[in-house]
């Protein structure tokens, strides 16, 4: 073979080595166009926010190795507008960790946002994970707050600064709505755990002198129902406590019916005054410094007395306030007392109501006035006061129930009363909202009156007794008065008997029943149609003539003698 023929030949075997090489070349290329990989998607897509802080987490379970990561994101209007437009997400391209802050993307922490992120090496990407969800205010976390300790005059002076305080980009822009939890113990190997809530700035007290505490500070929104992180751990040494006679102690308050009153005990044996401080409640709740701020109380400005009436600052129920005693010695020293919170609606209590009792036929009726008489309004309103009424028979039988009757209402009334009983009451005020009740009130006692059908029995008695005694006495009455007309006609007549009959027989006159004395009579006729016959001419003239002896004798010398001789006449005539 010929040189020309051996180069033809290795020319031909060098084609078909490159021809077979770019052979596999093109069948491996269409698999990767295709998406074939052996690379798997993240797993377990978790974002943790704490204050503007974010933070992206996932898992991975391939095996591949020199592989990277990267994330994407898109926000809420986006997503209305074009959901395929998808964004890289700054700080989480080609990670080779399982996490990436990208606290520097996120701006609209109240808006919802969607995270996914795949797997990659070299040219070779995998499908993308499930989209996570978000909306950053929701899921964040409260930061730890900074703290600062002092320890002075066995006490630990602590201030707060809030989460965020030295960033720009704030996620809690709020701050005042922050409420802090302390946590402190002594750092023994059996310590105890005490938590309270503080101010940012605030003072813990009732420590042991001599002894190292830690502690730790939580803020949280409880609004939000949101709780943060602890602060680190800090440790302090508290110091002895100087016993200053001259400040006031065991200051206390005590509050009745919307009257506050602040007491408190001297050991100072010289002369020495007081100055009552106030501080509204709201200012501790700020991070300035309040301590000049402090107010005095009118009234209870310089007071030797070791009690003061601090009513008058008292303008609202809602707000917390702070009282303490400021003593100052004649030498111009002066030393401040522990503080003591006044929760107006919390610290007063509620005084006994007044109570007047009426009763009628067969209702007893209970007028209640509100504890703190006609100004106590704020007792009635905030309180929202109900009564608690006890009611029982004030007698001799120890073993009468008492019973309870609760209203609303200041009128109460009572029924099925038991006629002439003497029946007690006394009525207690409470408050379910605030789980607050005063004293009983003094008794109130009232007699019922007798019953009603009893009095109908006796009314319906005396008016048939008297309608009886009137059918009886009105018979006898009528009986008696014609008894005594008779009686009176007969002895007493009221005028004199006729002539033709006076004397007659010679009897009537010489009767023993009629006065000898006479006594003027009245001019009287009596006309008789029927004389008997028999009576003859000589009886008449001897009565006429006996008449007239009887006339001279002067018994009737005050008649008329013409009217005599008139009814002489007129008798013969009539006999005639």
């Amino acid at each position: 073979m010929d040189d020309g023929a051996a180069v033809a030949v290795g020319v031909g075997r060098g084609a078909v080595a490159v021809a077979a090489l770019l052979s596999s070349l093109l069948v491996a290329l269409p698999l990767r166009c295709a998406g074939q990989t052996n690379l798997k998607s993240p797993q377990d897509i978790q974002v943790y926010v704490v204050n503007t802080n974010f933070t992206l987490r996932w898992n991975y379970t391939g095996s591949d190795t020199n592989v990277t990561f990267s994330a994407e994101y898109r926000w809420f209007e986006d997503f209305v507008t074009n959901e395929t437009e998808w964004k890289e997400l700054p700080g989480c391209q080609n990670v080779t960790h399982t996490e990436c802050d990208f606290s520097s993307a996120i701006t609209k922490y109240y808006d919802t946002h969607h995270v996914r992120i795949r797997a990659e090496r070299r040219e070779e990407v995998s499908p993308w994970s499930s989209t996570f969800e978000m909306n950053p205010y929701l899921i964040a976390r409260i930061g730890p707050p900074g703290v600062e300790l002092q320890s002075t005059n066995g006490v630990i002076k602590i201030k707060i600064s809030p989460p965020e305080a030295n960033q720009v980009r704030k996620m809690w822009i709020a701050h005042l709505r922050f409420k802090y939890n302390l946590v402190i113990w002594e750092n023994s190997s059996n310590a105890e755990f005490r938590s309270q809530s503080i101010f940012p700035t605030d003072t813990i007290d009732d420590l042991a002198p001599d002894t190292t505490y830690c502690l730790k500070v939580q803020a949280t929104l409880p609004l939000d129902l949101q709780e943060g992180l602890f602060s680190p751990i800090h440790c302090v040494k508290t110091t002895h406590k100087v016993n200053d006679l001259l400040c006031a102690t065991d200051v206390s308050v005590l509050a009745l019916d919307m009257k506050f009153h602040l007491h408190w005990n001297n050991r100072y044996k010289q002369l020495v005054s007081y100055n009552v401080q106030y501080l509204i409640g709201y200012l501790k709740k700020l991070h300035d410094d309040y301590s000049m701020k402090w107010l005095s109380v009118p009234g209870c400005e310089n007071i030797t007395d070791t009690q003061c009436n601090f009513s008058s600052i008292i303008s609202t129920t809602s707000g917390i306030y702070y009282l303490r005693v400021q003593a100052m010695s004649e030498y111009n020293k002066s030393c401040l007392s522990n503080e003591v919170k006044v929760d107006p609606l919390i610290t007063n209590e509620i005084g006994p109501p007044g109570v007047k009792v009426d009763i009628s036929d067969v209702l007893l009726h209970i007028q209640i006035s509100p504890p703190g008489g006609s100004e106590g309004e704020v007792m009635r309103d905030r309180y929202d006061l109900s009564y608690r009424i006890l009611y029982w028979k004030n007698s001799s039988n120890n073993e009468e129930e008492i019973k309870m009757k609760e209203i609303k209402q200041t009128i109460g009334t009572i029924s099925d009363l038991t006629p002439l009983t003497l029946y007690c009451v006394k009525v207690q005020a409470f408050s379910e909202v605030y789980n607050k009740s005063s004293h009983y009130s003094k008794e109130e006692c009232i007699k019922t009156p007798g019953d009603k059908i009893l009095h109908l029995v006796i009314l319906a008695t005396f008016v048939t007794a008297l309608i009886a005694v009137f059918l009886v006495a009105t018979p006898l009455g009528f009986a008696l008065y014609q008894a005594y007309n008779k009686i009176k006609y007969v002895f007493f007549p009221s005028c004199q008997p006729p002539l033709n009959i006076e004397g007659f027989g010679g009897q009537l006159l010489s009767s023993p029943y009629l006065s000898t004395t006479e006594e003027p009579i009245e001019n009287c006729s009596i006309i008789e149609t029927i004389i008997t016959e028999e009576i003859n001419q000589t009886d008449f003239k001897d009565y006429i003539h006996s008449k007239q002896s009887s006339r001279d004798s002067g018994n009737y010398s005050n008649d008329d003698t013409s009217g005599s001789k008139v009814s002489e006449e007129t008798l013969e005539k009539e006999v005639v």
